[in-house]
């Protein structure tokens, strides 16, 4: 029988019609009007213990700068406490229909990195917290972040409540389209309009401007014998030296093993200058995070090589997943998985008995600056945000599955903004929980 047969052309037929069916099969395990439930008097866990949890295995005597920064807003204090979010997510129900997490999924995670080929995209740029999961989960925390920052940009509630319902009504018809597309077609699928939204168009032109280049003038200085070397920067970045700064450079064979062949070929022509310790992000900070000055062809070549280690996804006690055997190859895999184009760079080390991330520091990367979510800025931004995640569960889970689940998408809209509204005020009440017992730690420690 020939593939172009009427049987087999049925067969095909009635195949996507199963899957669209398992989808709404799934409303009977999950309504749709139960993706919004937050119930936070159901809680049964105490928030600020579960945060002071998570940091095993961090630096102790970099923690206060981790909760400083987490005190900057109810937005800051979100991003460093995906670990209390994921307890709430897994103490409700969940559909049962499984993607590739991005697992940290909130608008500051949107931004500008150069492609392998040197062009400038924008996607999502944080796959720490990355592991298969149901779908849910990502869109429920970008939609709380949009709500966050839309407050931090001094958007009233309507406004951000607005652009929850554009974000969600973006996820829902991109992933109906990608679903109705060849499956490889949709692997590709390119995002456009992206210079239109002003965050994004900033993001880029600071992208244009983020080259190594700019980056020895940022962290290096030269020392008293010629030599180039990263200068110290109070709570940011300093000098390795002795047993730990020959402990980072010692990962680099075993860094090598994870490059694909014509990657390896190109690192192979840099040499390592010195090594430094750098602190970064806000939910990151107190993870060891190195990065080594490397030098190619020339003094006008430099390569900024980023070492961050990498811990279980905060997600991993709440899914029954085999034992990971290696952190930094997990977040790897799940971020190929997510997204088409990624970091040349990119690999996995291990320092000790830690497990790290390689990538290149900040080559031409661009951030979205929260100033610029004002007037149509936030919108804008929510509606690329809900394309993305879109793309990135279509590539890594069956859309038409969830298609069938979502069904007509007014009672998923529905849910998920009331959802995302929600959790955003029990994040505020977190927050204020959280700054009160800074306060209190403090009071201890003056007394």
């Amino acid at each position: 029988m020939s593939k172009n047969s009427p049987a087999t052309g049925k067969s095909l037929s009635s195949a996507r019609e199963r899957r669209l069916q398992h989808g709404r099969n799934q409303r009977k395990h999950l309504s749709r009007n139960r993706l919004a439930d937050v119930e936070p008097q159901k809680r049964n866990f105490d928030p600020i213990r579960t945060l002071l949890a998570a940091t095993e295995g961090r630096v102790p005597n970099l923690l206060p700068l981790k909760y400083q920064r987490m005190a900057a807003s109810p937005f800051a204090f979100f991003r460093g406490a995906v670990s209390i979010m994921a307890a709430d997510l897994a103490r409700t129900p969940h559909t049962g229909l499984m993607v590739q997490l991005c697992g940290d999924a909130h608008l500051q995670n949107l931004g500008c990195f150069a492609a392998p080929d040197g062009r400038l995209v924008f996607d999502i740029n944080d796959f720490d917290e990355t592991i298969a999961g149901p779908w849910e989960w990502d869109v429920k925390r970008m939609a709380a972040s949009i709500v966050l920052a839309g407050m931090e940009a001094n958007h009233t509630k309507n406004a951000c409540t607005g652009a929850v319902e554009e974000f969600v009504a973006s996820y829902v018809s991109n992933l109906e389209q990608l679903g109705e597309q060849p499956v490889l077609v949709a692997a590709r699928h390119q995002i456009h309009r992206l210079r239109k939204a002003e965050p994004i168009s900033a993001a880029l032109k600071q992208a244009q401007r983020a080259t190594p280049l700019d980056l020895l003038v940022k962290y290096t200085e030269t020392g008293a014998r010629g030599q180039i070397r990263f200068k110290k920067i109070e709570s940011v970045l300093w000098r390795l030296h002795g047993a730990p700064r020959q402990e980072v450079l010692e990962s680099l064979p075993l860094y090598r093993e994870s490059l694909p062949p014509e990657r390896l070929h190109l690192f192979d022509f840099f040499q390592p200058l010195d090594v430094a310790f750098k602190v970064v992000g806000t939910g990151s900070v107190g993870l060891r995070d190195y990065v080594i000055l490397m030098e190619g062809n020339g003094a006008e070549d430099p390569l900024f090589l980023q070492i961050k280690q990498e811990v279980a996804s905060a997600y991993a006690p709440y899914l029954k997943h085999a034992p990971v055997s290696h952190q930094g190859q997990r977040v790897v895999e799940g971020q190929h998985k997510i997204q088409p184009i990624s970091d040349l760079l990119l690999g996995w080390t291990r320092i000790g008995e830690r497990d790290f991330l390689v990538r290149q520091l900040n080559d031409h990367k661009g951030r979205v600056d929260i100033e610029l979510l004002r007037g149509n800025g936030l919108s804008s931004l929510a509606v690329i945000a809900g394309e993305l995640l879109a793309r990135g569960h279509a590539r890594s889970g069956d859309a038409l599955v969830i298609k069938g689940y979502i069904g007509s998408g007014d009672k998923v809209i529905k849910a998920l903004v009331q959802y995302g509204v929600e959790y955003a005020e029990l994040t505020q009440a977190d927050y204020e929980a959280f700054q009160k017992s800074l306060k209190e730690e403090g009071t201890k420690a003056a007394a």
